[in-house]
């Protein structure tokens, strides 16, 4: 935590994590149990909840609970915000907003059109010199400028 700020744990690579811990036949039931701690009404509920869940999850799977134990702290911070920002349907993909996605293909663009200019120019130096008929690359390299 740096200046009261916090951190929010990103639910889909936690649980990505979370289900490494269970065995294939396990894992739907871990991932609806884990689920419902986002389901409750409140924080205290969540870490109620989360509790419960460790303390259920620690004899067959010591690992998850473990895990659960570590990843407490920043998993379930939105559920102490006020609830009109709690919104943890993140359907954007991953650009945070229009102008990252902006950003990142007019960076594409600009890549891709330097390439092309050096790699696929429809007229290299070779073919000027063979068409204005000079013996001087240096002279063909100003035709084409």
């Amino acid at each position: 935590m740096v200046l009261g700020a916090t951190v929010q744990r990103c639910r889909v690579h936690f649980m990505r994590n979370a289900l490494t811990c269970v065995g294939k036949k396990d894992r739907p039931i871990a991932t609806a149990a884990l689920r419902t701690a986002f389901d409750q009404d409140t924080f205290q509920a969540s870490k109620e909840h989360w509790a419960k869940l460790i303390d259920a999850f620690t004899p067959r799977h010591e690992k998850l609970a473990e895990l659960m134990r570590r990843a407490e702290e920043g998993f379930l911070v939105y559920k102490s915000l006020l609830k009109e920002h709690q919104a943890t349907d993140q359907r954007g993909g991953i650009f945070p907003h229009k102008a990252a996605a902006i950003r990142l293909i007019g960076a594409l663009m600009l890549e891709q059109r330097d390439e092309w200019a050096i790699t696929r120019r429809y007229m290299t130096l070779e073919i000027v010199v063979d068409i204005r008929g000079t013996t001087s690359m240096e002279s063909a390299k100003i035709a084409v400028l």
